[in-house]
């Protein structure tokens, strides 16, 4: 079970609600990730005409010669003769990709291990990892589908005049299809990038059998070993569960989600984490009726002012929060809905309530594969909570090496350390170079900037509010910020201060800035170019000599004036 890379061909089971009916974009979807495409050395370049739901297909046959390690010719670290490969890695994610190209590109001989367990639920994926399949990819395009429903009301404000009359309408199965075939595509990519480089993809799931020997299990079940100097692993992790009766036939995680051809309907969400909220919120802006039940707090490790100001704007924007609460039973009903029961989450009293809903997702965070790959069989040392391979920071390795010599970690499964797909394969590179390259250059994971994509977005990079007070103190500390509505949304008046944007320094280092954030639309383009800022250690007074470009988001971080400890009216006013 290989969350960071996925090729499946586990199962022949579909997700929930596929249809049966005959979809030859479907078809091509299953014989992609069966392997059936893309098995031999041709590139099958197929142009979907998705308005006309047609297939055109030519065959041309690869021109690239045969890697080294296929042709049975040693490569430049000489290790041949003792083993099959000179790099393997288990998983085949973000990471694990830009890993592997990057070392063979340096001249090792490199495989790839890839292969997904289907879900309770049946739903298996292809080539690519959690971000491409069920994660970053689809989970964008669906917010950017509620953001789209938004622009159409929006245009009419703006003088735009539709023909016919009522409401707008959303049709799930179409999106859900055009988002398939865009990362069914991906999926082909990237098998054909292994090939072109020279890796070796090996569609098994992959199990320690000591510190060099990998025993491989393919979709037949039928067994082999192979060897390596040196593994990776980059297994990433996959969505917990609760642990009570019935859940996992009766509940879907995010794994499931994104490729349901029936629509979801009523919708649960469990938990309150960046997936639970993102989920919710493209689904209430989709139309359906979505709940959040959260236990305690929103999106835990984040600025908590900014994580309350996301779950007030969904919350007035139709999705509905039960907070203070978990769930007790889910039973699954002659109708076909799901009965969730739930009690409160502090003392031992019985159930408060219950509802029933068409779809349950669980979305309470995540867990590594550290198990799955059989690591405790080679030595390998992991944290006793997360599971996940603890880094010893020493020899090339450095933050990414583990406890035995040869073996390495990268991406989610590395404790401690962000889990973001563009800081696994930055990892990853780095790491391909250290190893076969002569480079001593380490991964910096300090000041990475990320964004949720929660119906109002949020964008940040440094430390949160209460982090950077428990570290420097609060006399130490100033917080410049604002609260704004963005130029376009004057027009179709909507959003009154409904962005935000606040500054963190540390009063001592010449208003050093340790922490940015905003919330608004278009954070992540936002703050990605801010990040350079804080990894070069800018000050406020370089924030403020910043010229801003008019009009825009982005400029509001080049106009702060107000601080927190000044109690001053922050609530902006014209342009």
């Amino acid at each position: 079970t290989h969350t960071a890379g996925s090729h499946t061909q586990g199962s022949n089971h579909g997700p929930r609600g596929v249809s049966s009916g005959f979809s030859f974009p479907r078809i091509l979807r299953s014989l992609c990730r069966a392997g059936t495409i893309g098995a031999s050395r041709f590139h099958l370049q197929c142009h979907v005409t998705l308005s006309f739901r047609c297939v055109t297909a030519s065959i041309l046959p690869s021109k690239r010669p045969l890697s080294a390690s296929a042709t049975g010719q040693g490569s430049a670290t000489g290790t041949m003769a003792t083993y099959d490969y000179d790099l393997l890695i288990i998983g085949g994610g973000s990471g694990g990709l830009a890993c592997s190209k990057e070392a063979a590109a340096l001249g090792a001989r490199v495989a790839v291990c890839d292969f997904v367990t289907p879900t309770p639920s049946g739903t298996t994926w292809g080539l690519g990892g959690t971000c491409v399949n069920v994660g970053c990819i689809p989970k964008k395009l669906m917010h950017q589908a509620t953001l789209v429903g938004e622009y159409a009301e929006d245009a009419k404000s703006f003088g735009w005049k539709f023909p016919g009359e009522g409401s707008k309408t959303h049709d799930w199965e179409t999106m859900v299809n055009h988002i398939q075939d865009h990362i069914c595509s991906l999926n082909f990519g990237y098998r054909t990038a292994l090939r072109e480089k020279g890796v070796k993809y090996l569609n098994s799931l992959a199990r320690f059998v000591d510190a060099h020997t990998i025993e491989l299990t393919d979709k037949k079940g039928e067994k082999t070993t192979c060897t390596a100097d040196k593994i990776i692993i980059a297994t990433g992790g996959r969505p917990k569960y609760l642990g009570l009766p019935n859940e996992r036939e009766c509940c879907i995680t995010s794994d499931d989600l994104f490729s349901m051809e029936k629509a979801p309907g009523k919708t649960l969400v469990v938990g309150a984490s960046y997936v639970a909220l993102e989920c919710a919120g493209f689904l209430t802006g989709l139309g359906y009726d979505a709940t959040i039940m959260m236990r305690s707090i929103p999106l835990r490790g984040f600025d908590q002012q900014c994580a309350e100001h996301i779950a007030k704007y969904m919350e007035t924007h139709g999705t509905s929060f039960i907070r203070g609460v978990i769930p007790s039973a889910f039973e699954k009903l002659p109708s076909g809905k799901v009965k969730v029961s739930w009690k409160a989450t502090a003392g031992d009293g019985g159930e408060l309530a219950s509802d029933e809903y068409d779809t349950v997702l669980i979305a309470i965070g995540r867990y590594a594969l550290t198990d799955e790959c059989n690591a405790a069989a080679a030595g390998v040392e992991v944290n006793a909570s997360s599971k996940k391979v603890v880094g010893k920071g020493t020899g090339v390795g450095g933050t990414e090496q583990s406890s035995v010599e040869n073996i390495f970690a990268i991406g989610d499964v590395l404790h401690g350390y962000d889990e973001l797909t563009p800081v696994a394969i930055r990892a990853g590179i780095l790491l391909a170079r250290r190893l076969f390259g002569g480079s001593k250059k380490q991964m910096d994971y300090v000041n990475i900037p990320t964004t949720v994509f929660t119906p109002v977005e949020y964008g940040c990079v440094g430390l949160a509010e209460e982090d950077a007070i428990a570290k420097y103190g609060a006399d130490d500390i100033e917080v410049y910020h604002t609260a704004f509505k963005p130029l376009e949304l004057t027009v179709p008046q909507r959003g009154d201060n409904a962005s935000y944007a606040k500054v963190i320094c540390v009063i001592s280092q010449q208003q050093k800035i340790v922490g940015m954030h905003i919330l608004g639309w278009n954070c992540g383009e936002i703050i990605q170019g801010f990040g350079i800022g804080l990894k070069m250690g800018a000050k406020f007074e370089d924030l403020e000599d910043l010229v801003g470009i008019h009009p825009t988001a982005a400029e509001t971080f080049c106009t702060l004036k107000i601080t927190k400890r000044s109690g001053g009216d922050y609530m902006s006013a014209g342009c």
